[in-house]
């Protein structure tokens, strides 16, 4: 019997869903409302493309997983992206400067345009994949409490009725699911926020002569200090730029104008990003979103109909200083695509057995989003327990003993990049590493290869 899917979303999470499905079932279909762009183009409904992505390393193995064959990072690459080793980043995190330590098997990031990766990604499914993309809007679901059974979707031709024995709900942070479904007569999906009213301002950047070899580049906030949590990320892109993004929560966001920009990068923590961008040419104007608090909707916890998968930002959305969201959709495509090898479409309780598979790397991007926004002033959402407070305290000590301890480095590194839950930071073996140390005071100025520290030399310490 022909099998058909159909996909609500033309992004990251759409077009892995999409791959994953187009294996198992006969005909899968992708609604996107955008007219997509035929290249590396800005899209008119994600604006948070304007701002720095990072896909990381867990992210790329189930892209290459879900599209074997498409050579994915191979394109990526040839236009210009860069794999940025982790541990030889410049960060500054809330304890002062991390120990640059790039080992020959270190944990790859991709940085790139957002612009790139989609138009890549895109690509890669369309050349590789029988996935047709329409243009379209699903405006409701079709079918009963029991089973969804398709799609109505508006056209430029009208109102049609999209049957399917899979939809697949990836139509990001404006998802109506909610909206469908108690109008099918299924409620109660429960949500955690945690809002710190966070902004983030984004503008491009021409490299300038000399200061090519400046990896990743990271401010963090500190949130213990009682004052709204300020920071900034500098990320080299294709076509020597560099994506600078700036990032305030209540009472301390970023300007959106262009004059106030570099102001605001200098008075961070550090000045660093600031003094970089104080000799390069801005290409272009601020970019500005105000829609970023950690939000989750548990599907996982609901007793949804059958025949209906939520995955990527329709889930869950975070705060992007930890650059988790297109790797968490990747994960949640993978999830899909593993049920599928064990499972028909139609096998009952398939779509439920997804969404919880999906939930596990949601539940660890979720966490380490929200976390540190718990202790920003004037948060909205659930208050710091005394659970959390502890935690913080015993990652903090983790984070000073991993300057030294390659065991708890590599557990940490393993639970940032999602690789790992956060579980595996409980093993007897590393908290008995942790307690034992030794703490190793981080630096308070960046550690900078000779290259980098003569640019910086060079540019002196600019004025506002």
């Amino acid at each position: 019997m022909s099998r058909r899917a159909v996909v609500i979303g033309g992004s990251v999470a759409g077009l892995l869903a999409a791959a994953a499905l187009s294996r198992s079932v006969d005909e899968v279909t992708v609604i996107d409302r955008d007219e997509l762009p035929d290249g590396p183009r800005p899209r008119r409904r994600l604006p948070q493309a304007r701002h720095a992505h990072v896909l990381l390393p867990s992210g790329r193995d189930a892209v290459e997983e879900l599209l074997p064959g498409a050579d994915v990072r191979k394109h990526l690459l040839a236009a210009g992206a860069r794999e940025e080793p982790f541990s030889g980043t410049l960060d500054f995190g809330p304890r002062g400067w991390s120990r640059r330590r790039p080992t020959a098997d270190d944990a790859l990031l991709t940085c790139c345009s957002r612009d790139l990766f989609d138009w890549t990604l895109r690509d890669a499914v369309v050349r590789t994949t029988r996935v047709t993309i329409r243009r379209g809007e699903a405006v409701a679901l079709l079918g009963s409490s029991g089973r969804v059974t398709g799609v109505r979707v508006v056209t430029d031709g009208g109102e049609a009725e999209l049957g399917a024995d899979l939809v697949v709900d990836a139509s990001g942070r404006g998802s109506r699911a909610e909206h469908w479904l108690d109008a099918l007569g299924v409620g109660g999906i429960r949500t955690d926020e945690v809002d710190a009213g966070l902004v983030c301002a984004s503008r491009v950047f021409r490299v300038p002569p000399g200061a090519r070899s400046f990896p990743l580049t990271r401010v963090g906030a500190e949130p213990s200090d009682g004052l709204p949590g300020r920071s900034g990320m500098l990320v080299p892109i294709e076509d020597d730029r560099w994506l600078v993004t700036l990032m305030g929560t209540r009472g301390g966001e970023p300007p959106a104008d262009p004059a106030d920009f570099l102001s605001f990068a200098l008075d961070l923590r550090d000045p660093v990003i600031g003094r970089l961008i104080s000799r390069a040419e801005p290409l272009g104007e601020v970019s500005v979103s105000r829609r970023t608090a950690n939000r989750r909707r548990r599907f996982e916890k609901a007793a949804l109909p059958e025949g209906l998968v939520v995955l990527g930002d329709a889930v869950a959305t975070y705060n992007p200083v930890h650059w988790q969201g297109m790797s968490v959709a990747a994960l949640g495509a993978l999830a899909l695509d593993r049920r599928l090898r064990a499972a028909d479409v139609n096998a009952p309780g398939f779509a439920r057995g997804v969404q919880r598979a999906a939930a596990r790397s949601v539940s660890a991007a979720f966490a380490l989003g929200s976390s540190q926004d718990l202790w920003f002033p004037d948060v909205v959402g659930r208050a710091p327990s005394l659970a959390d407070g502890i935690l913080r305290r015993g990652l903090g000590r983790m984070e000073r003993v991993a300057t030294s301890s390659p065991p708890v480095y590599e557990a940490l590194r393993a639970v940032t990049m999602l690789e790992d839950g956060r579980g595996r930071l409980l093993h007897p073996r590393l908290l008995l590493a942790t307690l034992r140390g030794p703490v190793t005071k981080p630096s308070a100025e960046p550690p900078l290869t000779p290259q980098e520290s003569a640019f910086l030399d060079a540019v002196g310490s600019p004025g506002h």
